[in-house]
C-alpha cells in the first residue's frame, strides 16, 4: 500500500499571498531539492530541523529567493525525509517551483497522501489522521476543539483501552481452553458477564455523543417555512445579518430555496429560506413549493412563520399539519403590528411552542436562539474530558461492536461453549479496530484520504 515515490505538492492556497510552500516528502526528497537549491551548503550536508536561506536556480536561471526547511526522518510528520520550500506567494511562482521539483524526480502527491503516509508509517492511527481533515474543515470553535481532542489521541486512547479489556478476556478463554486443569471457567462466566456489561455501558455512553457530535461538526439543518409574504425572507436576512433574500410586498417573491450558514452561540445553523407554500398555477412557483415540502421532510428543525397581523388561514393550517411530526417552533411574525391571530385557535392545530417575533425589530431573537439550544442540547457543551463521536464510520463500528457484545451476553445466558464467547469477543475487538485503522482494507483507507485537500 505504501509507495516508494518521493511526493510533492503545494501546501498553501493557490492564490496571491505573502508566501507559498511546496512540500516534498520521501527517500529522495533532499537530493531532489538539492538539484535546484543553491545555498551555502548542500541540504544533504546540513543538520536536520533547520531553516536555510538560499535561491532556487535551474540551469543558471534564477527563479526565486527562498527559505528551505529541512527535516530528516523519522522525526517528521510522515516519518520520512521532508523538505518544505518557502517561496514568495503567488500562483505563478509556486507552480513554477513545483514544476521544477517534479522535473527533478518527484511525483505529484495525491489528496491526503502526506497524512496517509503518516498513518501507514505508524506516526498516527486512523482516528487521529481523520481528525486532521476535521480541523481543516472546522466551522466553529466547538468543532475545532473536538477535532483537536481527537488529534491528541483522546478517542484512540479510549478505543484502545476498551480493546485491551476485550483482548484480556479472549486471552483468558483461550488459555483456559488450552489448559483446563489450571483454569476454572465455572465461576468465570458470571465474572465475564459483569465485565462485558461494563464494556457495553462504555460503548453506549460513547455512542450517545454522536448526535451532539454530528451537530457540532456539521450544523443543524433548518428550514424556514410559511405561506407567501409572512416574512420568511426578512427572518433569513435578520439571522444571517445580511440582505441575502429579496424582500418585497409582492407574494411569491421567493420561488427557490436560499441557503445560508449562520452561527447562534457558536452552533452552526444551516438555514434555508423556502418558497411560500400555497396553491399556485404558476409552473416555476409550483416547483419551488414542491421543493419546500421536500426540504421539510429532511430538515432537523423547522421554523414556521405565521403573520400575526392576520387571521389563521387554511394555508397556515395545512403547513402546521405538514410539520406536526417535526422538531419545530412557530414564529408569530410582525408582532410589532396589531396582533390579530387567535392564539387559542392556533393551539388546536399545533403542539409546537409559539413565539411572538418581529423580524423588523428583532424581538424574540434571543428566545429563538435559546429554544434551538435547548432543543438540541440538554446542557452546555463541555470539553474537559468529553469525547464526541462526529464520524459516521466510527458510529457504525461502535454499533457493530455492541451487537457482538450482545451476542456474548446471549451466549453466556444460554450456556454456550466458550468457543462462541471467544469468537464474538474477537469480532468486537476487530470492529473497534476499524476506528483506529487496525482492521480496514485498502479501498476504505484510500476513500478516507481522498477527502483530504492536496498537500496535506
Amino acid at each position: 500500500m505504501l509507495k516508494n515515490d518521493t511526493i510533492a505538492a503545494i501546501a498553501t492556497p493557490l492564490s496571491e499571498s505573502a508566501i507559498g510552500i511546496i512540500r516534498i516528502c520521501g527517500d529522495m526528497a533532499i537530493d531532489i531539492v538539492d538539484k535546484i537549491y543553491k545555498g551555502k551548503k548542500k541540504l544533504r550536508e546540513l543538520n536536520t530541523h533547520t531553516v536555510n536561506y538560499g535561491n532556487i536556480v535551474v540551469e543558471e536561471e534564477f527563479i526565486d529567493e527562498v527559505l528551505v526547511i529541512l527535516m530528516k526522518g523519522p522525526s517528521t510528520y510522515t516519518g520520512e525525509d521532508t523538505v518544505e520550500i518557502n517561496c514568495h506567494g503567488g500562483i505563478l511562482i509556486t507552480q513554477r517551483i513545483l514544476e521544477e521539483v517534479i522535473k527533478a524526480g518527484a511525483v505529484l502527491a495525491e489528496p491526503g497522501e502526506f497524512t496517509k503516509r503518516a498513518f501507514l508509517n505508524g506516526k498516527m492511527d486512523l482516528s487521529r489522521a481523520e481528525s486532521v481533515i476535521d480541523i481543516i474543515e472546522a466551522k466553529n470553535q466547538y468543532a475545532l476543539k473536538s477535532s483537536l481532542m481527537h488529534l491528541r489521541g483522546g478517542l484512540s486512547e479510549l478505543i484502545s483501552g476498551i480493546r485491551l479489556k476485550i483482548l484480556d478476556e479472549v486471552a483468558f478463554i483461550e488459555a483456559a481452553l488450552d489448559d483446563p486443569e489450571h483454569y476454572d471457567l465455572d465461576e468465570y462466566r458470571g465474572e465475564l458477564r459483569q465485565k462485558v456489561l461494563g464494556i457495553k455501558s462504555e460503548l453506549k455512553s460513547l455512542l450517545s455523543t454522536y448526535e451532539r457530535g454530528r451537530i457540532i461538526k456539521e450544523g443543524i439543518e433548518t428550514v424556514i417555512v410559511g405561506k407567501p409574504n409572512v416574512g420568511k425572507s426578512s427572518i433569513l436576512n435578520l439571522l444571517s445579518r445580511q440582505e441575502k433574500a429579496i424582500v418585497t410586498d409582492v407574494a411569491g417573491t421567493t420561488r427557490d430555496s436560499i441557503s445560508e450558514q449562520i452561527k447562534l452561540s457558536g452552533i452552526n445553523i444551516n438555514l434555508t429560506d423556502t418558497a411560500g407554500i400555497r396553491e399556485s398555477d404558476d409552473l416555476v412557483e409550483s416547483i419551488g413549493i414542491k421543493k419546500s415540502k421536500e426540504l421539510i421532510e429532511s430538515a432537523e428543525l423547522v421554523i414556521c412563520v405565521l403573520d400575526s397581523s392576520k387571521e389563521l388561514s387554511d394555508e397556515d393550517k395545512e403547513i402546521l399539519r405538514i410539520i406536526e411530526d417535526k422538531k419545530a417552533i412557530i414564529l408569530l411574525n410582525k408582532s410589532d403590528k396589531s396582533v390579530i391571530i387567535d392564539k387559542l385557535e392556533l393551539k388546536k392545530y399545533t403542539t409546537h411552542p409559539v413565539l411572538e417575533f418581529s423580524a423588523k425589530s428583532a424581538k424574540g431573537l434571543d428566545e429563538l436562539e435559546e429554544f434551538i439550544r435547548g432543543k438540541f442540547y440538554n446542557k452546555e457543551i463541555g470539553y474537559n474530558d468529553q469525547i464526541y463521536i462526529t464520524n459516521i464510520r466510527h458510529k457504525q463500528s461502535i454499533e457493530e461492536t455492541i451487537e457482538s457484545i450482545d451476542l456474548v451476553l446471549q451466549s453466556i445466558d444460554m450456556g454456550m461453549a466458550e468457543d462462541f464467547l471467544s469468537i464474538d469477543l474477537v469480532n468486537a475487538y476487530e470492529y473497534l479496530g476499524e476506528i483506529i485503522g487496525e482492521s480496514l482494507n485498502e479501498d476504505i483507507i484510500n476513500t478516507i484520504f481522498a477527502k483530504f485537500c492536496m498537500g496535506k
